[in-house]
């Protein structure tokens, strides 16, 4: 099944925020990524609808299956390429950022490759 950027940054989002508070709301994905709360809404009805989130009555976000296979994929790779970026002598928020724009377009291929490297580069230090 194809998954768009937004689905793949909407879906990371709710995986940092789970870690860092446990519960997620719909607000509190608005805030982390300064959305407005109707378009997140709109993102969360859609990951609904396509089995990747469920929703309490309470509001909360759960990830399913599917959707958290997705977001620690694309967490870990921001993570790699933030420690990346900053190891060459990127500003962490600009590290963080252009990690945010390469995380979803890199071949599983590179990704392994620049991963097996970060590995080796800490492995030295």
């Amino acid at each position: 099944m194809q998954i768009y950027e937004s689905a793949e940054d909407y879906l990371e989002t709710i995986l940092v925020i789970q870690q860092r508070k446990g519960n997620v709301h719909s607000v509190d994905i608005a805030q982390d990524r300064n959305f407005s709360k109707a378009s997140v809404s709109v993102a969360m009805k859609k990951l609904r609808e396509n089995g990747y989130i469920t929703m309490d009555k309470d509001g909360s976000i759960n990830l399913l299956e599917p959707g958290r296979e997705i977001a620690e994929r694309i967490y870990e790779r921001h993570q790699v390429l933030t420690k990346l970026f900053t190891s060459i002598g990127v500003d962490p928020e600009t590290a963080a950022e252009d990690a945010c724009k390469v995380e979803h377009d890199l071949s599983p291929e590179t990704f392994e490759k620049l991963k097996a490297y970060t590995a080796s580069m800490h492995k030295d230090n």
